[in-house]
């Protein structure tokens, strides 16, 4: 794991955090979010007892947190049980408190909304422009990030058919890809606008959009046009798709003189006027 550290304030209390670059993961201190929560004298050993009762009944959640050494009150480094996001969210269900319960009814909202999206896709796009305009980002670009979510799902579809399924190989291919057009893999770019969990389009500005549709329809058409069997084979279809943005990107860097890949995120591009006068993200 990467030793970044940083501290989270909640209602005055301090919830200890780790960001692991590798897995590009928060990770946070169960003891903390559980003394957050219960308001208990001794969270630690609120904690244990919790953990014996959810082992007991063959909870996997708790079986697979795993510890981390953090500061402790004392400033010394201590081993302490930490959880990821999906983790810690089911951990809080088992949580009986009222500070837990807005958790809960969240969650359940939720599940209730992905239910009725499974029945209705549409419901999903519309959910997704809601979110997107209550963050402030213009309608003009909004249109355009939901294009890209047609034009993702149609690649993945494709890699699909010709034998691509797991998540990280869709990871792999999609890291050729970002390479070939902007120069950077997925991880790099995040690096260079200064993200970390955040979403790689969601901090991307119109051209960066374009481009980035432009590398994956042309990685799409390759692969049912070349029919790739192997990995190897999905690698340089990934890298062709991506040269042809490349090759758009150069020549709008050499027409307007300005750069195409920008270490702009959503925070700054939505500060900025777009061409209709709305702000940009």
């Amino acid at each position: 794991m990467n030793q970044e550290k940083s501290i989270k304030l909640f209602e005055e209390k301090t919830i200890r955090t780790h960001w692991d670059e590798d897995a590009e993961k928060w990770y946070f201190s169960v003891v903390d979010v559980v003394s957050v929560l219960t308001d208990s004298i001794d969270p630690a050993a609120y904690w244990r007892k919790l953990k014996q009762r959810l082992i007991a009944e063959g909870n996997e959640t708790v079986t697979n947190c795993h510890g981390l050494k953090m500061r402790a009150a004392d400033g010394k480094m201590r081993l302490t049980d930490i959880a990821d996001h999906q983790q810690l969210l089911r951990l809080i269900q088992s949580i009986p408190s009222k500070k837990a319960e807005p958790f809960k009814l969240w969650l359940a909202r939720v599940g209730s909304e992905r239910i009725d999206e499974t029945a209705d896709p549409e419901l999903a796009i519309d959910r997704a422009l809601e979110t997107y305009l209550r963050k402030g980002y213009s309608r003009n670009w909004i249109n355009q990030r939901l294009k890209t979510i047609e034009v993702r799902k149609e690649l993945t579809d494709e890699w699909e058919e010709h034998g691509i399924s797991s998540k990280q190989d869709f990871a792999i291919l999609t890291d050729e890809i970002t390479r070939a057009w902007s120069g950077k893999t997925t991880r790099q770019y995040k690096a260079f606008k200064g993200l970390k969990k955040e979403s790689l389009r969601d901090n991307m500005s119109n051209v960066e959009l374009v481009l980035n549709m432009l590398a994956e329809v042309a990685t799409t058409d390759i692969t049912r046009q070349e029919d790739p069997a192997t990995m190897p084979e999905h690698k340089q279809v990934a890298r062709r798709g991506g040269s042809v943005a490349k090759a758009a990107r150069l020549q709008y860097e050499t027409q307007t003189g300005k750069a195409a890949v920008t270490p702009l995120n959503a925070r700054i591009l939505k500060a900025l006027p777009d061409q209709d006068g709305e702000k940009d993200a």
